[in-house]
């Protein structure tokens, strides 16, 4: 497969990815935290915010044709 291939899919992988985790994140604080505190609600967003990139990082490597970086 070439490599603008598994770019397109790896593009369109991430973009369902991203969309996914965010609405599943939205979801879970809105029945997790009926009445946040202010701390733990920002805790959770920042970690939910950041939690996309460690499934992303075994896409992003096949995308590049799973070079060693």
């Amino acid at each position: 497969m070439s490599i603008r291939t598994r770019k397109l899919i790896g593009a369109i992988g991430l973009l369902v990815l991203v969309t996914a985790w965010a609405l599943l994140a939205m979801a879970f604080a809105q029945f997790a935290f009926s009445n946040p505190n202010a701390y733990v609600a920002w805790i959770f967003y920042v970690v939910a915010g950041m939690g996309w990139i460690f499934p992303a990082m075994p896409l992003i490597r096949w995308m590049e044709g799973g070079r060693k970086a």
